[in-house]
């Protein structure tokens, strides 16, 4: 299933035309990581905000029942680098600051770009530590079976009680704004069909 917000034709992330056959190839592996490490380099993120990118990549895979593709891979990596960024990092990078890495990407459509991602995840972006631990020691025993570097550590006790302790913060405004918007919206549901979405916290 390709949705709209993630669709590259439908909300390009650069100005330069989208091929007629963007959705046909894949992308090479260099591709991807050039554009994982501009975000991770230009943001300034840590190698820890990429493992809870990749929880909430694949939560996103299993709760909206999607499958990345040629034509909506890049936008959904961002979404989920965009929330992992907000929960991991102690200064999260704004929406507007991604629009300054990507140039012709608007506040607009980070924002509605990020109230999506958050809407398929349910809302569910918390990460306990055990969650961390089994990503980071799969990634590792990953790895080392391909005969490459690991150099990131294990999370420290105190680092993993942060992480719980943020991710859980941040669970928690977010479902607080999505219970607000349904109460506010439960009569007009079932006058207009509309679904209310939240704000976000950016």
């Amino acid at each position: 299933m390709l949705l709209d917000i993630f669709d590259e034709k439908l909300h390009p992330l650069s100005k330069t035309e989208v091929p007629l056959d963007y959705n046909q190839h894949d992308p090479e592996q260099k591709q991807i990581y050039r554009f994982v490490r501009t975000l991770f380099s230009a943001a300034q993120l840590t190698a820890e905000c990429a493992i809870v990118t990749l929880v909430y990549l694949e939560r996103l895979l299993t709760y909206a029942e999607i499958d990345i593709c040629p034509g909506n891979w890049k936008r959904i990596v961002l979404g989920a680098i965009l929330l992992a960024s907000k929960v991991w990092d102690d200064q999260a990078v704004w929406n507007v600051d991604y629009c300054q890495i990507l140039k012709d990407i608007t506040v607009e459509d980070m924002n509605e770009l990020e109230r999506q991602f958050l809407e398929l995840l349910q809302f569910n972006i918390n990460v306990p530590s055990s969650v961390y631990a089994k990503y980071y020691f799969d990634l590792r025993s990953l790895s080392e079976s391909n005969n490459l570097s690991f150099p990131l550590e294990p999370l420290s006790r105190e680092k993993a009680q942060k992480l719980e302790a943020i991710s859980r913060l941040c669970d928690d405004k977010y479902k607080d704004i999505r219970r607000a918007a349904r109460k506010r919206s439960a009569s007009m549901d079932n006058l207009c069909g509309r679904r209310w979405v939240p704000a976000i916290l950016s």
